[in-house]
């Protein structure tokens, strides 16, 4: 199955909030990517950006039912959870339909879940952002469906140390995962007492006792990382690029909520 549909760099512009300027200075900077990832797949790479998406959206999935089910039984929150992700990615209907069967698949005594996982550090060898995106799903969808209690929370500490993803980026992935539940600012209350600042700090994974030049600094990082042309370009399916569209928007919002509290000059 191929997955098709074209983000433009010009979305991020207005994401970013430059407006129509920002939207051509996007659209250049995806028309890079976009010849990029072209440029590979007509060399006959083996991990061409199709044929990475297509394998990452089943991973992803079966992968996702292969945890709800890690207690023994799916319960109604979980399949609740995955229906939900699938809701906020935007999926087509043809694609939720896939995304079940993985999910099902998943679900059964004799799935592979080593194997999956081995198969998916192959796709994305050298795609370290991917492998990130890929647990970031995971866990979006575990919080949502038993909050990674039970065996949930080991497993996924198992998933991410086979990826080459530290316990340190896991639970600032968590974190900011968990952050995202409530928009900056959604609170007077939160807003007041500082709790928006420490939750933006997480996001950022950063300390508030950090100086004004690591903030910056992790803030460029994280927006790398989860930049939607970027991932795309490394094989993130487009069905899965809202999710990165998201988490670009935490990460700016993060960003200028410290900025303004410190005084950070832009």
């Amino acid at each position: 199955m191929r997955y098709t549909g074209k983000l433009t760099g010009g979305l991020l512009g207005f994401v970013l909030g430059f407006g129509p300027v920002g939207a051509v200075l996007g659209a250049l900077i995806g028309h890079q990517f976009d010849a990029h990832a072209e440029r590979r797949e007509a060399g006959g790479h083996a991990g061409g950006a199709a044929a990475v998406g297509e394998r990452f959206f089943r991973a992803t999935f079966r992968v996702m039912g292969c945890l709800a089910k890690a207690d023994g039984h799916v319960s109604a929150q979980e399949i609740a959870a995955a229906r939900a992700v699938m809701g906020q990615l935007g999926l087509t209907g043809a694609q939720v339909h896939v995304a079940i069967e993985h999910f099902t698949a998943g679900k059964q005594p004799d799935f592979d879940l080593q194997g999956q996982i081995a198969e998916l550090n192959r796709v994305c060898l050298g795609r370290p952002d991917l492998k990130r995106v890929f647990l970031e799903l995971q866990i979006r969808a575990a919080l949502a469906g038993n909050d990674l209690d039970g065996p949930v929370r080991p497993l996924l500490r198992q998933i991410a140390a086979r990826l080459g993803i530290s316990a340190f980026e896991f639970a600032h992935i968590e974190a900011a995962l968990r952050a995202q539940a409530r928009p900056f600012g959604a609170s007077a209350a939160a807003a007041a007492s500082g709790e928006d600042l420490e939750r933006a700090y997480r996001v950022l994974g950063v300390a508030a006792t950090d100086s004004d030049r690591d903030i910056i600094k992790a803030y460029r990082r994280q927006l790398s990382r989860h930049h939607p042309d970027k991932l795309k370009a490394n094989g993130l399916p487009d069905s899965m690029l809202e999710h990165a569209k998201q988490r670009t928007q935490q990460i700016i919002e993060a960003y200028e909520l410290i900025r303004e509290r410190r005084r950070i000059q832009a």
